[in-house]
């Protein structure tokens, strides 16, 4: 058994791909390096990313499967699901293998595995898009803290940048300590340090604009009076709205603590 061990990235695991068949490798193991533990057993093969190599995939798969397929692989790559590297690469595999197209084959494990993955990402994508609250910092910023079950900055970049496109913003992903920022041009993929007084930058008071508590707090009062308490249906709001977010959502705030 071979351990093929890349850098966590959709590119590098094309590289790997790439360098599967390259080496003519059989039985292997594609692993996160971050996850990679080593043993006496199987041995190792350091994939370090090529741009050439990965486009050269890129190229292949483009070849065999539609635009449609394609963004499903990704979102599946995107679910961080452990082992989802290997289950994505028999997909590619069954794909090269296969003189017809194997997009609705389901009765293939790994296909109806990349089907379902794709579509709790995809609802995952649509959650961030409805939850994010931004806040305004003292320096004209508008910045949000979020923590999705997948990987979905990179599928929610184009909704901000189009919906929000007057002002800067930044989304951090507190579980995977990384963000986009968007800076009236671009958005750009970012690392962040925090200091102790922003408690990971969850606590946004100590930089908030002074105007923005009062936003919060008529935010709150609204959300408060709009809701008709013989209407309430608990089950089915948190069916919508997961318990899990509320933490990100002031409106949520005086809920929660109370």
């Amino acid at each position: 058994m071979t351990n093929i061990v890349y850098d966590g990235s959709f590119e590098g695991w094309l590289t790997a791909i790439f360098e599967v068949y390259e080496y003519k490798f059989s039985g292997v193991t594609i692993v996160n390096s971050e996850r990679f533990q080593p043993n006496v057993f199987n041995r190792a093969h350091y994939s370090v990313y090529d741009k050439e190599k990965s486009d050269r995939v890129w190229k292949g798969l483009s070849g065999k499967f539609s635009k449609a397929a394609l963004t499903q692989l990704y979102k599946t790559f995107l679910s961080e699901e452990e082992g989802i590297e290997n289950t994505l690469l028999q997909y590619v595999q069954y794909a090269f293998t296969s003189k017809l197209s194997i997009e609705s084959d389901f009765s293939n494990s790994a296909v109806l595995k990349v089907a379902q993955t794709a579509k709790m990402v995809q609802r995952e994508k649509h959650r961030m898009e409805a939850f994010v609250r931004f806040q305004l910092t003292g320096d004209g910023l508008y910045y949000a803290v979020c923590q999705p079950d997948f990987n979905v900055l990179p599928l929610i970049q184009k909704h901000f940048k189009t919906r929000y496109a007057d002002q800067k913003w930044l989304i951090y992903d507190n579980r995977r300590k990384y963000g986009i920022y968007y800076d009236l041009s671009d958005v750009q993929f970012v690392n962040l340090s925090f200091n102790e007084v922003t408690n990971e930058g969850k606590n946004l008071e100590v930089i908030m604009d002074e105007k923005e508590m009062l936003y919060q707090q008529l935010w709150q009062h609204y959300f408060k009076n709009v809701n008709i308490p013989a209407r309430k249906n608990l089950k089915l709001h948190i069916q919508h709205m997961p318990k899990r977010y509320w933490k990100y959502l002031p409106e949520k705030q005086t809920a929660s603590s109370s």
